[in-house]
Parts: structure tokens; C-alpha cells; sequence
């Protein structure tokens, strides 16, 4: 397992053939993934046939009850029928083995009542509320193992399937309550896709043969989530709990962090997340993972600003387009391999802090705000690094589509996740969809003063792309949906707490500059009604050039050019190279 981690880390920019390989190396062969998927909404079947000899593989890795004068395992079955059942008894002689009843959800409820869109955080039209989830029949006796075998549905939906859930989640409970002397029983998983990493986690996967995982959970950790909401329908975290204060005992094993890959302009807005961070009073360790294409000086700088700098080699997303936003955004995954923390709280580099994020570290993974359907929104999110973990995400990007191409559909597909109040995450972003009271609620939120808001996230043009005197998205008609001036001034009083030697990196390049001219002209042109194109700047960085590249420094035209790529999708980088 070092072996094949090590030569990960060392390889070059990680591609799919790499991926694939890594993947084929691990200890079950590929394959065995999905094999043969059963029928789409066949509830709780399961169409595997179990191959026995692994099961008893698994098993020589349980020891006798010691409380029962070292008498045999006892084991509890559970979506197994009555053929699996007699067949588990006659080939494992040595287990008391007994099926236990659990009752399927009703066939209403779907994946999206789990994991709705929206749900009302702040309880303005009433509390939000998940379905309710049959419990295992109730059991007198303790258990060694609790055994449980999966339905494993197409690769599109396999792991969004609510009956899946409800298993995994009673397994779950069972072995957290019915384990012996104050331990979890070790759970048993059949099945031909993986277990949910993060509630059977690898760190404690015992044995693995085939289609057949053997983990020893911690109880403590099970009752932690067993106590959460069984979706994202309600909050795990209560929207006061936003403000109230944390105390940690061991606050050296947490720790923020960030990624900058493929693009170094991105430094900028690490430099103000920074100091953002330490304005709202966190003294928990900063880490930026950096991929080769983040330079010595921009390293440099980051250290300096209080990031802990670690190189990566970036992770391509195979199915996104050469010079995409989303090309490089796998290389999130490294991510899971800080693990000298216990927690750690990602944020994207694009986020100001506001308000002192410690509470979100007393979430387990994944806690994070909602996105789009029933997926959640990776710029931030709590995590809990570990190198296996990370072995399993970089192993499938080549079978495992992602729902937006990016990576937080791709986590999604494989991680439960629990909702946080959106504050947490406040999105710069005014839907086409919203009523004019829900528009002016949040331009509310993120006008306040004192905010209220924990972190903003900046989707769009970030501010440091624009010149400060006002939000140049508003100046492209695409973009006007991320367009918030009240947002992009308190991004600037950031930027302008940091050190002169630190701002210099947040100064734009003639491209940039003329990028922007070219989109204040056709708003000009289009005599755009939000009259920001006939502001007069005044930003000192129009005549200030950034260091000593001459390249950077050459003026620019923009008479005649035009801006190739869907301002929303195409890398910034990208579009600049048009100038």
C-alpha cells in the first residue's frame, strides 16, 4: 500500500492511464467494481452470487468471543434470504449466525427526499424534516459481526439509491449497538460496489477479499453519524451553532486548507483568504497543496502569508476539456493526505472568512453546504484525511462519472454527505429563478455589518480580476448572476490589510487589463443599464505592472479582438491568452 501511494506521489501530472494502473494494483482487481450491476430500482435485491470462499476468508479475521469462553462468533445477517442464510450455516459451522428483520422504506420515498435542494434552514415557514427510516428489528444478544449484503444498481445512480443507504445505515447501528463490551461489532459488507468510505471507513477496513469488505469501526465514531440526519434534508449543524464558540482538545490535529493548481493567479486570492482567516481570529494551521505550475515566488509568498506550502502533482479530470475550469480539479483529492490532522476544513481559494469557521470542525466528513439537486458544494468542506481514501477516489476517475464534470460531483457519487447552513458557504450568486425578496435577502447577507455570513464564496470573475472600484462581473451579461459590489468591497478591505510586498501579487497584467476594457466597452456599446461601464476608475493597479516580466508589461490592443469560450466554463487563463 506505501508502495503504490509513494509512486503516486512521485509520478508525473496524474493522467488517466496512471490512474488506471494505480487502480489495477490495488489489492481487488478492477473488475470487481461492477462486475455485472443489478436491474435499475430493484430495491433490495441483489443479484451478486456470493462466492463463499471469500466470506470465510473475511471471517478467519474475527476472534472467538472471549466473553463467551472463546465460544463461536455470533453473527447477524442481514438482507441475506433464507437460501443465503441456510448456506452461510452449513459452510460457516463455526458462527452462530441468525437473519435480522429489517422492513425496506416505503416506496415513496426517493433519493431527492433525502437529499433535497433546498430545505428551510431558518425554519421561516416551518423545521424541515427527513422521511423516517425503518430501525433493525430490536435484538437482545450481543454480536461479533454484523453481516450485510448490498444491491449495487448502474454506475450512474449506484450509490444514489435509498435503499443502499438504508442498509449500509443499519448495519451501521446494529454493530454501534449491539457490539460487545462498549466496542462496535465488526460489519461485514457483500457487495459488488464499495461500501460509503465514510461511514465504513477504510482506516478501519480489517480484510478485503473480492466482493466481500471486513471492517472493525469505532463505536464512539458510529454514534457520532448514527446521530446526524439520515440525509441532507435537514441540518446537521443548527443554524446558531454558526456562532457558537468551539474548544478543541487537540487543536494542532486541525487545520484549513486550500489548493492552487494549474493556474498561479489563483495566489492572489489564497493571500486575502489568509488574512481573512486570521482577521476572524483562527490561529488552527493553514496548508496550501501547490501543483507544479505555482512558481518559487508565488510559493514564497504563501509561506509568508501563514500557509503551510505542499507540492502536489495535479489529478486530470479524463472527461473534461482541454482548457476547462474543471480540467485539473481532482487534484482535490490530496486533500485525504494530510494526515497528520484529524479535520480538516477545506476551503477554495475564491472564499473571504468573515467570521471564525472553527465550529465546522466539530463536523464529521463530509459536512458542507447544498448545491445543485441533491449534490453538495465543494468549496468548503470538512474532511478527514486518509491515505486509503485518497487511494479510492484517484483509483476510479476513470468508471466513476461525475454529475457536473467537476469534483464535487464526483465526490458526491461517492461520499454521504451532511448539510451545513448555507451561511457556512454563502454563495455570490443570484439564481435566475429567485423572487426579487429572495435577490434583496441576500444582497442583505452579504451587505451586513457586522456580517453574518461565516465565509463568501466568489463565483464569477473573482475581485482581484476586476479593478477595485466595482465588480466587472456586471459588466458581462452572463456573468451578472455573480455580480455583488457590496461583496466585492469587503473583499478589498482584506487585501488592503495585507502587507504592500504581499498586495503585489494581486496587480493584473496588461491581458487582464485588457479583458476588462473590451467588457466595459461592449457593455458601453450595449449601453448596459446598471451604468457600471461609465464608472471612472481609478484603481492605481491600471498604471502599476506586476514585477519585472516584460511580457506581462506589454501593452495590449483590443481593438478587433474578441473573447473565445463560454465566459462561465472556460478557465481564466484561457481567456485571457485571447489578449
Amino acid at each position: 500500500m506505501c508502495g503504490s501511494f509513494m509512486g503516486l506521489l512521485h509520478s508525473p501530472s496524474i493522467h488517466l492511464a496512471d490512474e488506471q494502473r494505480h487502480a489495477q494494483s490495488a489489492e481487488a482487481p478492477e473488475a470487481s467494481w461492477m462486475s455485472h450491476p443489478d436491474a435499475p430500482n430493484s430495491g433490495y435485491a441483489s443479484s451478486l452470487k456470493i462466492e463463499w470462499s471469500q466470506i470465510e476468508t473475511a471471517m478467519k479475521q474475527v476472534a472467538p468471543a472471549a466473553e463467551d469462553g472463546g465460544g463461536a462468533p455470533r453473527v447477524a445477517l442481514l438482507n441475506f434470504d433464507d437460501g443465503e442464510v441456510g448456506e452461510w450455516r452449513a459452510r460457516l459451522p463455526q458462527t452462530e449466525a441468525s437473519a435480522v428483520r429489517l422492513d425496506p422504506v416505503g416506496s415513496n420515498v426517493t433519493w431527492e427526499h433525502l437529499y433535497p435542494e433546498w430545505i428551510d434552514e431558518e425554519e421561516l415557514y416551518g423545521a424541515p424534516s427527513c422521511p423516517e427510516l425503518p430501525e433493525p428489528a430490536e435484538q437482545a444478544e450481543a454480536y461479533d459481526v454484523v453481516a450485510v449484503k448490498l444491491p449495487c444498481g448502474r454506475a450512474a445512480s449506484w450509490s444514489k439509491d435509498v435503499a443502499r443507504l438504508h442498509l449500509q445505515l443499519a448495519a451501521a447501528r446494529l454493530a454501534a449497538r449491539h457490539g460487545r463490551q462498549g466496542a462496535a461489532a465488526h460489519v461485514l459488507v457483500v457487495s459488488r460496489c464499495f461500501p460509503a468510505p465514510n461511514l465504513f471507513r477504510c482506516r478501519d477496513e480489517v480484510a478485503r477479499a473480492g466482493d466481500v469488505w471486513l471492517y472493525r469501526p469505532d463505536a464512539a465514531d458510529l454514534d457520532r453519524k448514527l446521530a446526524l440526519p439520515v440525509g441532507s434534508c435537514e441540518l446537521a449543524m443548527p443554524f446558531k451553532a454558526l456562532g457558537a464558540p468551539y474548544v478543541s482538545a487537540a487543536p494542532h490535529r486541525e487545520a484549513y486548507a486550500t489548493i492552487l493548481h494549474s493556474e498561479q493567479l489563483y495566489a492572489c486570492g489564497a493571500l486575502a483568504e489568509a488574512q481573512s482567516l486570521r482577521m476572524a481570529g483562527s490561529g488552527r494551521d493553514m496548508v496550501a497543496l501547490v501543483d507544479e505550475t505555482v512558481g518559487a515566488r508565488h510559493r514564497g509568498a504563501l509561506a509568508a502569508a501563514g500557509w503551510k506550502v505542499r507540492a502536489i502533482r495535479r489529478i486530470r479530470n479524463p472527461r473534461a476539456a482541454r482548457g476547462a475550469y474543471n480540467e485539473w480539479n481532482y487534484s482535490k483529492f490530496w486533500l485525504w493526505t494530510l494526515t497528520e490532522y484529524e479535520r480538516v476544513v477545506f476551503l477554495d481559494a475564491d472564499l473571504l472568512v468573515q467570521r471564525p469557521m472553527e465550529p465546522l470542525f466539530a463536523m464529521p466528513e463530509v459536512s458542507a453546504t447544498g448545491n445543485d439537486g441533491s449534490y453538495f458544494n465543494s468549496g468548503v468542506m470538512v474532511v478527514e484525511p486518509c491515505e486509503c481514501t485518497f487511494r479510492l477516489l484517484a483509483g476510479h476517475v476513470g468508471d466513476i462519472e461525475s454529475y457536473n464534470g467537476g469534483d464535487q460531483g464526483y465526490l458526491t457519487r461517492f461520499l454521504v454527505w451532511h448539510r451545513l447552513p448555507s451561511h457556512a458557504n454563502f454563495m455570490k450568486h443570484f439564481w435566475a429563478g429567485d423572487t426579487p425578496e429572495r435577490a434583496a435577502a441576500r444582497r442583505r447577507v452579504l451587505a451586513a455589518d457586522p456580517p453574518v455570513a461565516l465565509a463568501v464564496h466568489f463565483v464569477g470573475l473573482k475581485p482581484w480580476f476586476c479593478f477595485r472600484d466595482y465588480d466587472c462581473n456586471w459588466n458581462v451579461p452572463a456573468l451578472h448572476q455573480f455580480a455583488s459590489d457590496e461583496a466585492h468591497a469587503r473583499w478589498w478591505q482584506a487585501h488592503d490589510a495585507m502587507p504592500p510586498r504581499l498586495r503585489e501579487f494581486c496587480l493584473l497584467d496588461e491581458r487582464q487589463k485588457a479583458l476588462l476594457r473590451w467588457d466595459a466597452a461592449r457593455a458601453r456599446e450595449a449601453n448596459a443599464s446598471d451604468g457600471h461601464w461609465a464608472v471612472r476608475i481609478a484603481d492605481p493597479r491600471r498604471s502599476m505592472c506586476p514585477g519585472d516580466d516584460a511580457e506581462a508589461c506589454r501593452p495590449r490592443e483590443i481593438a478587433g479582438r474578441r473573447v473565445e469560450g463560454n465566459r462561465i466554463t472556460t478557465s481564466y487563463a484561457k481567456l485571457i491568452d485571447s489578449f
